[in-house]
């Protein structure tokens, strides 16, 4: 049965720590595909101004191109909104039955996981990576034993988005952090307004 990692995300823009992280998973997590999954609304970050939703499946679109164990969805877009994690992973499991899905979640979110919608029941669906987060804890909590994996040798890269729109609006040349085409998208776009 083929395995897929789902990475949701934001990716408000996409960047190098994700692509490094999603391109680790692939590579040693025993999975045969990570698919990004382009979110519209995170209900846990109700005021953040996201860029165009197309714009940023764009972006995912292009920074994965040519690395045949990556793909990218837009299915949240057409679901109700905010995104619920459990909601989508119920939806694509119907969808693609023969697919066993793992979940990717920064070592951030495992002491609030509880208070996702339905925890208990994602836990039942799939499988849980985690990758560290800096001051996250790398202990697994006695109830999600056995079915969250810790990937605790995995590459921890403290790049995040709001920097990088930060920077552009500051006109500050950050582009290495991302690759050329986000690059080249933020700064053709003028995505400075973007904070």
């Amino acid at each position: 049965m083929k395995k897929v990692a789902l990475f949701f995300g934001s990716f408000n823009p996409i960047h190098n720590g994700h692509l490094i992280l999603a391109n680790y998973i692939a590579e040693y997590a025993g999975v045969d595909e990570v698919r990004f999954v382009v979110s519209p609304q995170n209900p846990f970050k109700k005021d953040l101004n996201l860029m165009d939703d197309e714009c940023r499946l764009r972006m995912v679109k292009k920074s994965i191109e040519g690395y045949p164990k990556f793909s990218v969805t837009d299915v949240e877009f057409s679901l109700p909104k905010p995104s619920y994690t459990y909601d989508t992973l119920s939806y694509i499991s119907e969808q693609e039955k023969n697919v066993q899905f793992l979940l990717i979640m920064g070592g951030d979110n495992l002491p609030n996981f509880h208070q996702w919608k339905n925890a208990e029941k994602i836990v039942e669906m799939c499988e849980i990576l985690v990758y560290p987060r800096p001051d996250s804890p790398n202990e697994v909590p006695e109830q999600w034993k056995g079915k969250v994996r810790m990937l605790n040798e995995a590459p921890l890269l403290d790049i995040s988005s709001t920097v990088i729109r930060r920077a552009v609006k500051e006109n500050r040349d950050v582009r290495f952090f991302t690759t050329k085409e986000v690059w080249e998208m933020l700064k053709k776009e003028n995505f400075s307004g973007v904070d």
